[in-house]
């Protein structure tokens, strides 16, 4: 396959490499990783009101600049695809924060704030009160998911496009065919994780079911590294890479701002502006 090269960095094989049977990994990948995300998110006005006892307002303003810094954060995450690790150690580094960010979201969870909450006032009572901790815990795994899913949004699709060869009629068909699947995948991903697991965490513990997001996103990671061998992988040459450009032209901009205009003007024009430079008679009528 033109342009494409395996984990090993050799030249990848049409037969072995790519296609179905890596783009089945990466689909599920993407379901796993809507289920954790919406199951987290569709529910966060419930958990901040109940076990943290914020106001309606106040969890309402906290959940809107959560949803703010998560749409904004793809953007960051193509940037370090594109110029620096590539799609598949973005997605790999995304999974494993995403991991790390819902275990410690099941942690929050499992913290009793019993007593810490006037059920009158809202207000936090008693010495030694829990509900502090675990409302930094609890916040500190919300944005790490929002960095997590930053990482896996630009990435995961169009990786899954790379199994593909563009160039190749039946794979170029395929090519098509995958973007319908994996949206299939997206589109189930995020109706268990609206209704599933919200029912769980409603109905029997928060902590058992973000510990499931949690499990389901260590099952998504694993299926993912077992097709690492079959993946193709696309090279890219320094010139094709256009954010690593577009940073550089703001570098270059940067050091040059100070730059006068005098400084880029060519010897005949500071000769025209320079009256001293003009001896006597040079000037004519024509």
């Amino acid at each position: 396959v033109v342009g494409a090269v395996d984990y090993k960095r050799r030249p990848a094989l049409r037969l072995k490499h790519g296609r179905w049977r890596s783009a089945c990994f990466i689909i599920v990948v993407e379901m796993a990783e809507r289920i954790a995300f919406y199951g987290t998110s569709s529910n966060l006005i419930t958990f901040l009101t109940g076990k943290l006892g914020q106001s309606t307002a106040k969890a309402a303003a906290n959940i809107n600049a959560w949803n703010g810094v998560a749409s904004l954060l793809p953007i960051l995450g193509g940037v370090i695809a594109d110029s620096f690790i590539g799609k598949y150690y973005t997605i790999l580094a995304a999974s494993l924060l995403y991991i790390l960010g819902m275990g410690l979201l099941t942690l929050s969870a499992m913290l009793s704030s019993s007593g810490c909450v006037n059920n009158e006032t809202g207000l936090q009572t008693g010495p030694g009160c829990s509900l502090r901790l675990q409302e930094i815990i609890f916040f500190f795994a919300l944005y790490m998911v929002a960095a997590a899913q930053g990482g896996h949004k630009p990435c995961v699709q169009a990786f899954g496009a790379d199994q593909f060869d563009g160039e190749d009629p039946e794979e170029s068909k395929a090519k098509s065919s995958f973007f319908n699947w994996w949206y299939f995948g997206l589109s189930w991903g995020c109706i268990l994780g609206i209704t599933v697991s919200s029912y769980v965490q409603e109905n029997l513990s928060w902590a058992i079911g973000l510990g499931i997001l949690s499990f389901i996103m260590v099952i998504a990671l694993v299926f993912f590294l077992c097709g690492t061998t079959t993946y193709r992988y696309i090279k890219k040459d320094e010139g094709q890479r256009p954010f690593k450009r577009i940073i550089g032209v703001f570098i270059v901009a940067a050091r040059n701002w100070r730059a006068s205009y005098c400084s880029v003007l060519d010897d005949k024009e500071a000769a025209y502006l320079n009256p001293r430079s003009y001896e006597p008679g040079q000037f004519s009528a024509g």
